[in-house]
C-alpha cells in the first residue's frame, strides 16, 4: 500500500478542480493492478467522476446544484455558527468525499471523456488536500 496527498488552493464558490492530470502524474511508477481510493479532506467539499468541459464545469454542474441545494436558502448551520455556508456542507454531504478508482500498470482506468474532479462548494478561496491511497 502506498498513500500520497495532492494538495492544490482553490477559489470556491463551486469551482471544479481536474485532478486526473495530478493524480496520473503522482501515479507514474506504480506495478501492476490496483485500487486508486481518494478522499477530501473537508465537509465543504467533494469528489466524483464527469467530463471536464466548460458547458458542465461553468454552468450545468452549477445549475443542478442551485436547483437542488439553493445558496441562498435558510440553513440552521448558518444560524447556528453566524457562518454562510450551509449550502456548502449540504451539497457536499450529498456528492460525497470519496472514490475508488482501478489502476492498471500506473493509469486510472477511467472512460476516454471521465475525469476525476473535485468539487469546492466553500464560500471563500481554500488550500485543499485529496489523500491518495493506492492498493496493488
Amino acid at each position: 500500500m502506498k498513500r500520497f496527498v495532492l494538495e492544490f488552493a482553490t477559489e470556491g464558490a463551486g469551482e471544479i478542480v481536474n485532478l486526473s492530470p495530478m493524480l496520473t502524474e503522482r501515479l507514474r511508477g506504480v506495478a501492476g493492478e490496483g485500487l486508486a481510493h481518494l478522499f477530501a479532506v473537508g465537509s465543504t467539499c467533494a469528489l466524483t467522476t464527469m467530463e471536464f468541459e466548460p458547458g458542465l464545469i461553468k454552468h450545468d454542474i452549477k445549475n443542478v446544484l442551485q436547483r437542488l441545494v439553493p445558496d441562498d436558502a435558510r440553513y440552521e448551520h448558518d444560524a447556528t455558527w453566524n457562518d454562510d455556508n450551509g449550502h456548502a456542507h449540504t451539497r457536499a454531504a450529498l456528492i460525497g468525499p470519496g472514490l475508488m478508482i482501478p489502476i492498471s500498470h500506473g493509469k486510472p482506468l477511467t472512460g476516454e471523456y471521465q475525469q476525476i474532479v473535485f468539487l469546492d462548494f466553500d464560500t471563500r478561496p481554500r488550500k485543499r488536500k485529496v489523500i491518495v491511497t493506492v492498493m496493488t
